[in-house]
């Protein structure tokens, strides 16, 4: 079973309102100024599979084509916190 990370791209007072455990908070905002830093943050690795969300799915669309340029293999949009919730535990 592949390994599964979360990836919130709200702002950081969105996160401190309630994220799904676990998740790492890497704003869309830090992601389009500053793409490179997820690299130490999240490994490339093809096992891992990535699930980012934001509060509509917006936000993680446009975080999904950025991490598709940094090399990421394996994303998925999951939208938002109860739906992620709702399918991942």
């Amino acid at each position: 079973m592949a390994k599964k990370y979360f990836i919130d791209v709200r702002e950081q007072h969105e996160f401190n309102d309630g994220h799904v455990e676990g998740a790492l908070n890497f704003p869309l905002s830090r992601l389009t100024s500053v793409p490179h830093l997820l690299l130490q943050e999240v490994p490339l690795d093809d096992e891992l599979e990535v699930i980012v969300y934001c509060k509509s799915g917006s936000r993680s669309s446009l975080a999904i084509s950025i991490m598709k340029n940094l090399g990421y293999q394996k994303l998925t949009n999951g939208i938002n916190r109860q739906n992620i919730e709702n399918l991942y535990f």
